[in-house]
């Protein structure tokens, strides 16, 4: 299994470099840290005063590695989980924060699990979890990857401008199909047809 520096560099890897999309609510990011996650960190790294853009572009790969490991797997919890969610809900969690946790919430509760869905792990959730993983070990990181994929589909339904996240300028994959289909088996995997129906009714 992946230590949590493997999998957060990993993370880091995967989100690229300084992007300031205007379509992206997360505003400028760089190695996937947000310009609103420093500013809630205070890192300030210019000491100009302010968190800015600037300090955004500045943050190197081993700053938002442990932005990473502290802020997105130690302090949530996901160490609590069975191991096998480990590398998914924290890749999810840089990628969506909470929204990470209720993903699976939701999932757990389809499996007959009586919990909230609030976004934080606190011991229901993950006595849930562990049960879950007891019942189905072969199919519940599987499960959560295509959850998760279900939800960045629900997102590009409801947000035209997101849409270039899931669906690619040729019409493929995008990087967030792509994204959770690097958790999930093959098996699990859209074809490009199954695909392309999915994607019908945004013309």
């Amino acid at each position: 299994m992946q230590t949590v520096r493997q999998i957060a560099t990993e993370i880091v890897a995967r989100e690229g470099g300084f992007v300031n999309d205007p379509d992206d609510p997360g505003g400028a990011t760089n190695h996937g840290v947000t310009i609103h996650t420093m500013r809630q960190l205070g890192l300030d790294l210019d000491g100009d005063g302010v968190v800015s853009v600037a300090d955004v572009r500045a943050l190197t790969r081993e700053q938002a590695i442990e932005i990473f490991e502290k802020h997105y797997f130690e302090k949530p919890m996901i160490a609590m989980l069975p191991q096998a969610l480990h590398a998914s809900v924290f890749d999810m969690y840089v990628n969506a924060g909470s929204n990470a946790v209720r993903i699976l919430q939701r999932l757990l509760r389809d499996m007959g699990h009586k919990i909230a869905v609030d976004g934080a792990l606190g011991p229901k959730t993950i006595g849930a979890a562990q049960a879950a993983w007891m019942e189905a070990p072969e199919h519940l990181a599987d499960a959560y990857g295509i959850a998760r994929r279900n939800y960045y589909f629900r997102i590009a339904d409801r947000r035209a401008a997101s849409r270039k996240y899931a669906r690619s300028r040729s019409g493929g994959k995008g990087g967030w199909i792509r994204r959770a289909e690097e958790f999930i088996s093959a098996r699990y995997h859209l074809t490009d047809r199954q695909f392309q129906e999915r994607v019908a009714s945004w013309g």
